[in-house]
């Protein structure tokens, strides 16, 4: 089966359509889940060019700092969002669930899905002046294929055995096997082209400054406080109108509220769904919600007693009231997972939610020789999800009714993650929270580097430390066919024993809530979690 040119569908993500503070479900096609990313009612479709009196020079406000330059050392989603702006991908994952040309005009695939033929757009430099070409696009997976890099990400590309130059616009991957996820990888950005010279400079390290092909170009970075980015002229693409972005690190999030409403920011990621209704009201503002492919979960080190014993794994989860977190902490804006994937992604199947019992988790326990419970630590990061410290701190209430004694530590964004992605022996987390978002709309990505015991740190994302054989075995052979139906019913057997298994507290998929300025337009909220500012402009 070959295609070329033409726009890929992806089964696609979650309907999730915030109505006030209670949240309608379906699932399907992306783009019925996602009717483009909608202003509140106010605000009207424009496209028209700014006055030129207006200052185009758009300020952000996010929860989190980015954590490096390079999109190929990038481990979360605010470090990849900026980046976007700047570094670009092969192909694209549209709003609507459409893989899309992007630095690739085109694209075959063989008919047992081992040989993939890119063609690649023309007369595109980086923004140091080099050339855009095929061989630009082999040093970038060279070096994504090194072992010696150490890049957590791949996984997204590791199945490929040899890239080679056909032409000086026309690349060839060749997998050891039939991987049919490839092309939804070649959306994700930490596989985003970057100029060969960086690259060659900082091989084995990050480099310090993205060198794409992007709208926007490198300007200012001060760590902890802001990133700066300004609009690249000579983008291959249609120009920004936009002549500069600024994304503010601003982790509270009342602060980040404020800072919208005095109009310090002119968007504000993570609005908190309680301030929704008076942001709403306020006409100088507007409301953005966007369906997420982001699981909210808390992992645990299953190298650690006692959650090396899954039925002390599987009492937190009953002992937990997930509902309640869900429409009292989060205000309705989410949805209780049924499983460790978000409905829609291609792989999914609904598993089961464990219910609230507290009976059941004591029993547990008992039996695991905890009648008493016992104490532990558990550590999120501070302004990085949703009501983060609310969710920890119900879950802590939920865990002292069956004797467990959870105590929470908050870390900063930028030393958590290092923190818990660091070797076995190295960490110190019994309990975790993070969420992934499964950006390539395939469960390959959502499941692979997170359980399989190959992807354990350093090398991959497995902060649970979590083996099992059989899983291994079930998500190796999901990922080496192309028979669609075949790799459906492998993702829900692997769906099944990481339920059972419950090397995770299963939380919630997330909404997510941008406030912005109502003269701010085209900025869009991407499923992915991304804000993007491409297409914006003040009025």
């Amino acid at each position: 089966m070959m295609t070329e040119i033409r726009k890929k569908r992806i089964s696609g993500f979650i309907v999730l359509l915030v109505l006030g503070f209670f949240l309608a479900l379906t699932t399907g096609w992306m783009e019925k889940a996602f009717a483009q990313t909608k202003p509140a009612e106010k605000a009207k479709p424009a496209a028209v060019k700014p006055k030129a009196a207006v200052p185009q020079k758009l300020i952000v406000a996010s929860g989190t700092d980015a954590l490096t330059m390079d999109t190929h050392f990038a481990l979360d989603a605010p470090t990849f969002t900026i980046l976007d702006h700047m570094v670009e991908s092969l192909l694209e994952l549209t709003p609507k669930g459409e893989i899309v040309p992007r630095l690739a005009e085109k694209w075959e695939v063989s008919s047992d899905a081992t040989e993939f033929t890119l063609k690649l757009r023309k007369g595109i430099k980086f923004h140091d002046g080099a050339p855009f070409n095929a061989e630009a696009v082999k040093v970038t997976f060279d070096r994504l294929l090194d072992p010696k890099v150490a890049i957590r990400y791949r996984f997204l590309v590791a199945p490929i055995s040899t890239v080679t130059v056909v032409d000086e616009y026309t690349v060839k991957m060749k997998t050891k096997m039939p991987f049919a996820a490839l092309v939804s990888n070649l959306t994700h950005q930490a596989t985003g082209i970057q100029s060969p010279e960086s690259l060659k400079a900082s091989w084995d390290k990050a480099v310090t400054k993205p060198v794409g092909t992007g709208a926007f170009m490198f300007k200012e970075w001060v760590p902890g406080n802001k990133f700066v980015m300004a609009r690249n002229d000579n983008y291959w693409g249609k120009k920004a109108l936009l002549e500069e972005v600024t994304w503010r690190v601003i982790p509270d999030d009342a602060s980040r509220v404020v800072a919208l409403e005095t109009g310090e920011v002119h968007a504000s990621v993570r609005i908190p769904p309680f301030d929704i209704p008076r942001l709403k009201a306020n006409p100088k503002l507007a409301v953005m919600d966007a369906a997420s492919v982001r699981t909210i979960y808390l992992g645990f080190n299953a190298l650690k007693e006692p959650f090396n014993d899954k039925r002390v794994r599987q009492a937190i989860n009953y002992a937990v009231n997930k509902e309640a977190i869900v429409k009292h902490v989060l205000g309705g804006v989410g949805r209780v997972s049924d499983a460790a994937i978000s409905p829609g992604i291609f792989g999914y199947a609904p598993i089961k939610t464990y219910e609230y019992n507290i009976e059941k988790a004591k029993a547990l326990l008992a039996e695991a020789g905890f009648p008493k419970g016992f104490e532990t630590t558990l550590h999120p990061a501070v302004g990085r999800y949703y009501m983060d410290a609310s969710v920890c701190t119900a879950v802590a209430a939920d865990l002292l009714k069956v004797g467990i004694k959870a105590d929470i530590k908050m870390m900063e964004w930028g030393t958590y993650l290092p923190s818990i992605l660091r070797e076995k022996d190295q960490v110190e987390h019994k309990i975790y929270m993070l969420g992934w978002g499964c950006v390539t709309g395939d469960a390959d990505y959502g499941l692979y580097t997170l359980f399989h015991s190959g992807e354990w740190p350093k090398k991959g994302m497995n902060a649970s430390f979590y083996k099992n054989e059989k899983l291994d075995q079930v998500l190796d052979g999901a990922r080496s066919t192309a028979n669609p139906e075949e790799r459906k019913k492998l993702y829900k057997e692997a769906l099944t024993i990481i339920n059972e298994e419950a090397p995770w507290l299963f939380l919630h998929s997330e909404v997510q809530m941008v406030g912005v300025r109502a003269n701010v337009k085209g900025i869009i909220v991407h499923p992915t979690e991304r804000v993007i500012a491409k297409g914006a402009w003040i009025e």
